[in-house]
This record gives C-alpha cells, sequence and structure tokens, in this order.
C-alpha cells in the first residue's frame, strides 16, 4: 500500500493574536512544523501546540526562518552566514527544549516561508540552514524541496532529506512554487485540491500553471494552517487519500 505523511505550519499564533486551528489540524496531520518564535509563536503558545501533538502522536519539526516577526518570516533577508547558522541553531535547541517538556521531541526540520523559497536555488544559505541542523542534531532529517540547493547542501553534510510537495499553492514549469505575489498561486477549492493530491502521489506529476506535466518527488504533503478554509481542505486531503486506498502515516 502506498503511504503519505501530512504536514501542517502550527502554532502561528502570537500572544492574543492568533492564527489558524491548531487544535483542528492536529486532528488530521501526521506532522506538525511548529513555529521557533523567530517568524510567529510564542513559548505558552508553542508549549500548548506540542503538548497536544503529543499527546495525538503527532511528530514535531521545527520550523525555522528569518528573523523576521513584522513580516511573517515571507521576506528575504540577505542574512550573514554566521548570522544565519546560529539563528537556526537557536531555534533548533529552542524548540527541543519545549517539544521535552511537552513530553515529546523535536522529529525533523523544515525551513519556513521566504527562507524555503531561498534555499531552493541559493546555495549559500542554504549550506549555512544545512551546516546549522548538522551542528544542532545531525540525526534529524530536513523536510524540503526535491532537487533544491538546500537538499544538495543537506546530502553535502550527511543529512536524510524528505521531499515534500504542497497541497494548495500552484506550481511553475520548472517545479517552483508560484510567488504568493501572483494570482493564483494559493488555491482554495477543498475538493480540487483533494483530487490534485491525490492524482500527485499516485502518479508523481503535477500540472504546472501553463498545463505542462512536471515530476515530483512526494513523502510529505504541506496542507497550510493558516489558510482560509485550512482545515476543509486538510480534512478533503486526507479523506480522499484514504478512499484512493494510500496510508496516512508519518515520515519518520
Amino acid at each position: 500500500m502506498a503511504a503519505i505523511d501530512l504536514n501542517a505550519d502550527l502554532g502561528e499564533g502570537f500572544g492574543v493574536w492568533s492564527l489558524g486551528d491548531d487544535d483542528a489540524m492536529l486532528g488530521i496531520v501526521t506532522s506538525a512544523n511548529v513555529a521557533c518564535g523567530f517568524h510567529a509563536g510564542d513559548p505558552a503558545n508553542l508549549m500548548r501546540v506540542c503538548r497536544l501533538a503529543a499527546e495525538r502522536g503527532v511528530r514535531i519539526g521545527a520550523q525555522v526562518s528569518y528573523r523576521d516577526l513584522a513580516g511573517f518570516g515571507r521576506r528575504f533577508i540577505d542574512v550573514a552566514v554566521e548570522d544565519l547558522v546560529a539563528d537556526v541553531v537557536y531555534q533548533i535547541g529552542a524548540l527541543q527544549a519545549i517539544a521535552r517538556a511537552a513530553g515529546s521531541t523535536v522529529s525533523y526540520i523544515k525551513p519556513h516561508g521566504a527562507l524555503y523559497n531561498t534555499i531552493v536555488t541559493n546555495h549559500e544559505q542554504a549550506a549555512a540552514v544545512a551546516a546549522a541542523v548538522y551542528l544542532a542534531d545531525a540525526t534529524l532529517p530536513v523536510l524540503g524541496m526535491a532537487g533544491s540547493a538546500f537538499f544538495e547542501e543537506a546530502a553535502r553534510v550527511g543529512l536524510h532529506t524528505i521531499a515534500e510537495a504542497f497541497a494548495d499553492r500552484t506550481y511553475q514549469p520548472d517545479g517552483q512554487l508560484v510567488s504568493r505575489r501572483e494570482d493564483g498561486a494559493v488555491l482554495d477549492d477543498p475538493a480540487a485540491i483533494a483530487q490534485r493530491v491525490v492524482a500527485m502521489v499516485s502518479s508523481g506529476q503535477i500540472t504546472a500553471v501553463d498545463g505542462s506535466q512536471v515530476p515530483v518527488s512526494v513523502e510529505s504533503v504541506c496542507v497550510h494552517g493558516d489558510s482560509p478554509g485550512a482545515v476543509q481542505i486538510a480534512t478533503a486531503v486526507r479523506e480522499q487519500l484514504e478512499a484512493a486506498g494510500i496510508d496516512i502515516r508519518p515520515f519518520c
């Protein structure tokens, strides 16, 4: 039987400001990319999310990012390599302590937002993130885009890589994501998204914005927790995958 992991970005509220329905999403996904305080998330909220994840058997991943609370980590920052290494090590260590206190552990690493997109092609920053993970805990796998500079640099230092694809994002013909600044970059129809994910997982291909078929390696599918209708989308994706005979389980 084919199997796939479902991951979502969670713990992205801050203080009195909430974002998404973490409780509901933790009943659907198998892996939670938990914010580490640099783009979103405060310690009390992160502790609560990690406790819920531990109770429900959901794997916890450290979602590392640029230091950019104001921009939600979605702005490129031309940060010095040594600073980026230290920032990522710091974030991993912080979430490891919170996860441990919540009765669980950090099982993997996933970059967030602009950092994720930058290290698809930027080898300098990709190498910095890979080096940081290696320094913090070289046993942790990294979640990202197959064929990226990040995966090349991660492999160079011996990190295990897990390829993911996105349920609700559109793709360019070269396999990269369409920028959120462009119309149609984010999909919102739960039924259409679910059918798209089943096709992607079953065939190893995804239809790009120009109609071409793009090969895609996928061991985990991201269903964004902060999108409008996120719970409905994630529910539809899980139900359709299960109806297609695809097992939903963590990749680690």
